[in-house]
């Protein structure tokens, strides 16, 4: 009987602590808001990735100190699809489903993108996408904090063709083999042969992601640039790539002053890894340069710069920022600020109260959510690069212009609605 007893005595202490455990984690997760955070860590994509990660642990970090949003701190959930396109998906689904996350800031490219999107849609989640794209889409469960194809890739190649950026008259569409390059290149033919240049002087090539031999392709662009008529590159090759193409180019004596290169995808961080002396006057296009000058970017700089050192993240000493970092931080201010509008993290309500945010941004603009289409309004910037790895603006807009998600270039997008389809 006293065997018993102990056993059943034993038996209701355990229970209690556990009803008592359950009831702490259940008070701690009440008291916080899940962020999910969807970018590669590894993999081909985790040269651009990983600092779009530690940009958004950063800006919650300094939210939550703060103090939070709605009164609460935010957790943030960290999931690595590695690079792996249908794993995006999957971490999509898990981040929505099972760590019941408020929303999800991350992809980088329009592949991820394109395969998370049935998931948010069909489990109604919240995402923001940081990344410069191809347009040619507005749904309503996305917030595109990234350029659209008339906040770079146009302004771009209308620089390549002024006075002012060289003055070319053939263009080497050189991207890597996914949807984001081909469309983008699908409007940039248009446009081109809208300002009269003809097919022949148009080259079009594609290399697989992970891409490390560059020598063909760049000496089948040195013979395409011998024909007589000023030439110019439109790179829009991503990850790691960017390394050996940007090394051959050097290798080659390929220089700027004779066939530039604009790229919409290579920032500060990816050229940390390359040797940039070779490469001083090459292009890139982009709504944000760190060296801009202005408080709030020195501040963002600083903080950066900071956070580094203090979670001893690799190279802390030379962490540089970028576009997409600056898409994620005005991304998470921006949805900070709809939650409190709305005082919810209600998908639906957060989605309502998004339209016309504004935010005092990096780039030295009061920076607005459009009231209609999920889309920034963004200034556009193009730089050259400099030895030492940043860029100096060589052209950029008076201020912020409205994104066109449905590219006036393609057949028949004048049909189509400014807004995203209802729910």
């Amino acid at each position: 009987m006293k065997q018993r007893r102990n056993f059943l005595q034993a038996t209701a202490l355990t229970l209690a602590l556990a009803a008592s455990g359950l009831a702490a984690a259940t008070a701690y997760a009440a008291d916080t808001i899940k962020v999910g955070i969807l970018h590669s860590l590894s993999g081909t994509m985790a040269i651009s990735e990983t600092a779009l990660k530690e940009t958004a642990l950063m800006t919650i970090a300094d939210i939550n100190a703060h103090g939070g949003v709605l009164g609460k701190q935010l957790e943030p959930v960290v999931v690595d699809p590695a690079s792996n396109w249908p794993l995006f998906a999957e971490r999509a689904r898990q981040l929505l489903s099972q760590d019941n996350v408020a929303v999800v800031f991350g992809c980088w490219t329009s592949v991820s993108r394109k395969s998370v999107l049935p998931v948010f849609k069909e489990l109604n989640g919240l995402l923001f996408y940081p990344v410069q794209y191809e347009g040619e889409e507005l749904e309503r469960n996305v917030f595109y904090t990234g350029a659209a194809p008339n906040q770079q890739a146009i302004p771009a190649v209308e620089y390549l063709m002024s006075k002012d950026g060289g003055g070319a008259k053939r263009f080497v569409l050189l991207g890597t083999d996914y949807v984001y390059p081909r469309t983008t290149n699908k409007i940039l033919r248009a446009f081109l042969k809208s300002k009269g240049v003809a097919e022949s002087d148009i080259m079009e090539e594609y290399t697989p992601f992970g891409h490390s031999d560059y020598q063909t392709i760049i000496a089948k662009i040195k013979k395409f640039a011998s024909e007589g008529k000023k030439t110019a590159v439109v790179s829009t090759i991503n990850g790691d790539s960017n390394v050996p193409f940007y090394k051959e180019l050097g290798n080659a004596g390929l220089k700027a002053t004779e066939v530039p290169v604009v790229a919409f995808s290579v920032g500060e961080e990816e050229l940390r890894g390359v040797d940039t002396k070779p490469l001083v006057g090459e292009l890139a296009a982009w709504n944000y340069f760190e060296s801009l000058k202005n408080p709030v970017n020195q501040k963002f700089i600083a903080m950066y710069r900071a956070w580094a050192k203090k979670n001893n993240l690799p190279k802390a000493d030379s962490v540089v920022t970028n576009d997409p970092m600056e898409a994620t931080y005005i991304g998470i201010h921006m949805w900070k600020q709809a939650v409190e509008k709305a005082g919810s993290t209600d998908v639906d309500k957060v989605i309502a109260a998004m339209g016309g945010q504004s935010f005092k941004a990096p780039d030295g603009f009061e920076i607005k959510m459009d009231e209609k289409n999920h889309h920034l309004w963004k200034p556009v910037f193009i730089g050259e690069v400099k030895a030492d790895g940043q860029f100096n603006v060589v052209w950029k807009t008076k201020g912020p212009i409205r994104a066109q998600p449905w590219s006036p270039y393609i057949a028949g997008n004048d049909k189509k609605k400014d807004v995203p389809e209802p729910k």
